[in-house]
């Protein structure tokens, strides 16, 4: 199989971005220096592709919105950083509810993300989750309604099934252009689950969140993980890269374009995240890693 290439249409949006994300779960402190150390070097890896949230705060010990504020404090240092990349960010999850996609709440965050990152428009705009209590038609409005103001260009589903998608896609005026489920060698499901036929279906971009497995890559733990890792060390031994470029690389093989989003967070590594590029897989090797994560052979 070839390798991917470097960049790619965000779904059908029209708009071109990097085939690796850089997210920013963890991306937190007060450091605005080190915080814009972080930006350049994903920019200058040439990753184009930048995902946060309004709810990346909490797990860090920092209050909501807290890495959105932070990249706005970045941009208000260096400003012509924002015009080198796609951002994209994602709302509807609030604090003890836990979801809220209604018609008041979910403009309300928007303009909340727009005022912490201190800027005026926002590339790809996701539900984060879904809420089963919000009508997809209500959903549909108020992201239509950003949308005509020139708030978001683009709209994306994050965790959500496909009929979920599909009811979305029902009510609003342009097409859904991205998927965000978690993805990884140990964590198979859209697969299975229609996602990325889906995706494949109708041209969606995937941005896979968790690429290692929520880190149990990077220290395997029983018999799953290990023999999936091994299988990942031949690969990255023979392609001279480190594990998780290999893990990236199986990722980024599938015939759905999976975008990965890479969440480190020191520079170093971020600048070696173009070594994912490197690896090369055939169909008996892809096939053997996810054999191994299943723990069976298919049929």
């Amino acid at each position: 199989m070839k390798s991917p290439a470097r960049n790619t249409m965000l779904g059908s949006s029209g708009i071109a971005v990097s085939t690796i994300a850089w997210g920013m779960w963890r991306f937190a402190g007060d450091d605005v220096a080190k915080a814009r150390q972080l930006v350049e070097s994903a920019l200058d890896a040439g990753i184009t592709l930048l995902d946060t949230a309004d709810i990346y705060g909490p797990d860090n010990g920092e209050g909501f919105g807290a890495a959105e504020a932070l990249l706005g404090r970045v941009f208000a240092e260096a400003p012509a950083l924002r015009d080198r990349m796609v951002l994209a960010s994602k709302g509807g999850i609030r604090i003890g509810v836990p979801y809220d996609s209604g018609a008041v709440y979910l403009p309300q965050a928007i303009d909340a993300s727009l005022t912490r990152l201190g800027c005026e428009r926002i590339d790809l705009y996701q539900i984060h989750r879904p809420d089963l209590l919000a009508h997809p038609q209500e959903v549909a409005r108020s992201l239509d309604d950003a949308r005509a103001a020139g708030k978001i260009r683009s709209i994306g589903v994050s965790n959500f099934t496909p009929a979920q998608t599909d009811a979305l896609a029902r009510f609003l005026s342009v097409p859904i252009v991205s998927h965000q489920p978690e993805f990884s060698p140990l964590t198979t499901t859209p697969l299975w689950d229609g996602i990325l036929d889906q995706a494949m279906q109708h041209g969606m971009s995937v941005l896979a969140w968790s690429p290692l497995g929520g880190g149990r890559l990077a220290k395997p733990e029983g018999d799953t993980a290990s023999a999936v890792a091994a299988l990942l060390d031949q690969k990255a031994e023979e392609a001279g890269v480190d594990r998780a470029a290999a893990a990236y690389s199986w990722i980024m093989a599938h015939p759905a374009g999976i975008i990965p989003i890479v969440g480190t967070q020191n520079p170093s590594r971020i600048a070696s995240i173009p070594d994912a590029y490197t690896p090369k897989w055939t169909r008996a090797e892809w096939y053997d890693v996810l054999q191994a994560s299943l723990g069976e052979k298919l049929p």
